[in-house]
């Protein structure tokens, strides 16, 4: 837990881009996507449907809400405890989302659409139960520091479910903004599948976004138990553009593109120069995403300030590809983007999605990214998304895939609560709340479970990384730390196998 398109289409007709980029060893893409895709069903809060694959789970948090009067049953636990988080959960389902927009088709082609598909509605079936008034949505269930007294499976929690809401009398422009962006960008994923779930998405993105801007307040302020969690540093402006941005898409209504244009000034769209993109921090994405509506006719009206995003979404980008004058992001020796101590690796997964998504957009459109003069071609934009990716596989100084449950070597004691203990299926009786301290989190044998598809924190600053279930800082995963995976490993994916089934001899370059 961390502390401190076009909308006619499911996703974009794009023509593919097939760059062979050399590499001494081969990953198996499809295996990554198959693992990072089933991660999101061991988060998995409720009741788990009869197709749940992850079998050491069981039924928990049956009772969320209850005592406030409002199912709450359902949705995700965000990492290694048992808390259901609002902001971070809707920030993996708009990632979650996003990769299907740009990727779907190779999900598709590798058997794992409907997987991802069921990924997301997991989230907004929840976020639709949390949004129980127009200007009502239940942004957290259960509290971080009692949780933290106790390791237990999910099935047996003892702790709080107290559950906490933003209204308009405690609001929370932040989680109403993440929330409305999510079910915006699902909405477009669902369109052709589920028409009527889609329009259901939409009307209550519709809705989060008028309640977060009208009723404008920072909601760690309002549900003060999350901020030691997960507080708001970037403030809420930036969720704001981006629930904006998303309903754009989702809509193609240019009320809300007014909206990104015309609060671009005031609320930092354009004056911010950031180097991270997080659940916290969105400046980067929505500029890149402004930035690429400069390609469509209809906006070059709007070019003064849609050039001005892409100014700041240079800067990312470029930052990232240590190609700014200043103010790139640090890297290990070993090469990966090192962004801070704790779960690095989410910065990490953020950057090598981005990176990849722009470089489709320059090579859709003939361009190159400009860094400070320098011209950067996609080619070598997707090599270094690769390159992150691949430091993740296990092409790295300890030879360890950070992705768990891939590769001959990776992180076996994980800190999470429920891999770290015996199955609820296994072995039903209770662990009490200090009791699995004791008996299961000091145990220095490799957790009874395989965490499969989760990404954790990662190494330091200089590739190390101790696998120890009280390294919380190197080994809890996060469900934001592999959602923005999913469609790189998708992209991987579809470039490898097309490019290899076209011309076999190019399996060496890999």
């Amino acid at each position: 837990m961390k502390k401190h398109a076009s909308p006619q289409h499911c996703f974009p007709l794009l023509s593919i881009f097939f760059a062979i980029i050399p590499f001494s060893s081969s990953f198996d893409y499809h295996q990554a996507l198959s693992n990072s895709l089933l991660y999101f069903e061991t988060q998995r809060s409720g009741r788990l449907p009869h197709n749940q694959r992850v079998t050491w789970r069981d039924h928990s948090g049956l009772t969320d809400g209850l005592e406030q009067g409002v199912d709450l049953v359902g949705g995700y636990y965000d990492a290694g405890d048992n808390v259901k988080f609002g902001l971070p959960m809707a920030f993996t389902v708009t990632m979650l989302s996003w990769g299907v927009i740009e990727y779907g088709q190779y999900m598709a082609s590798a058997g794992e659409y409907g997987h991802a598909l069921e990924a997301i509605k997991w989230g907004t079936d929840y976020f639709i139960k949390a949004h129980t008034q127009p200007n009502v949505l239940w942004v957290q269930v259960g509290d971080g520091d009692t949780d933290h007294y106790c390791w237990q499976r999910p099935e047996d929690m003892t702790t709080s479910r107290q559950a906490y809401k933003i209204d308009e009398t405690n609001p929370g422009s932040e989680v109403a903004g993440e929330t409305a962006a999510a079910m915006a960008a699902a909405s477009i994923v669902f369109r052709k599948t589920n028409p009527h779930y889609s329009q259901l998405l939409l009307h209550h993105a519709q809705q989060l976004f008028e309640f977060g801007d009208k009723y404008r307040g920072k909601y760690d302020k309002s549900v003060g138990v999350v901020s030691s969690y997960y507080p708001s540093v970037s403030g809420y402006q930036d969720e704001l553009l981006w629930a904006a941005l998303w309903l754009y898409r989702a809509t193609d209504n240019q009320s809300y593109l007014n909206y990104v244009l015309q609060n671009a000034l005031s609320f930092g769209g354009i004056t911010w120069a950031i180097s991270e993109f997080s659940w916290d921090v969105k400046y980067a994405g929505l500029q890149i995403i402004a930035s690429m509506l400069l390609r469509e006719e209809k906006n070059k009206v709007h070019k003064p300030t849609l050039e001005q995003y892409l100014s700041k979404a240079q800067h990312y980008l470029c930052a990232c590809l240590h190609k700014n004058n200043r103010s790139n992001v640090d890297r290990t020796p070993g090469g990966l983007l090192y962004t801070r101590q704790w779960n690095n690796m989410q910065y990490v997964s953020n950057a090598a999605f981005l990176l990849t998504v722009y470089s489709d957009h320059l090579r859709e459109a003939n361009q190159q990214l400009n860094c400070h003069g320098e011209l950067v071609g996609p080619e070598e934009i997707l090599s270094f998304a690769k390159s992150q990716v691949d430091y993740i596989l296990g092409a790295n100084p300890m030879a360890m895939s950070y992705l768990v449950g891939y590769g001959p070597k990776y992180p076996t004691k994980v800190h999470h609560r429920g891999s770290s203990t015996e199955s609820y299926k296994h072995d039903k009786g209770f662990i009490g709340c200090t009791q699995g301290y004791d008996g299961w989190y000091a145990r220095p044998h490799p957790n009874p479970h395989v965490l499969v598809g989760a990404l954790v924190g990662g190494p330091d600053v200089n590739d190390r990384f101790r696998d120890d279930r009280g390294n919380y800082v190197q080994t809890e995963a996060c469900t934001y730390n592999t959602a923005p995976l999913v469609g790189v490993f998708a992209k991987l994916f579809g470039l490898e196998s097309t490019e290899l089934s076209s011309n076999p001899s190019l399996i060496s370059s890999w």
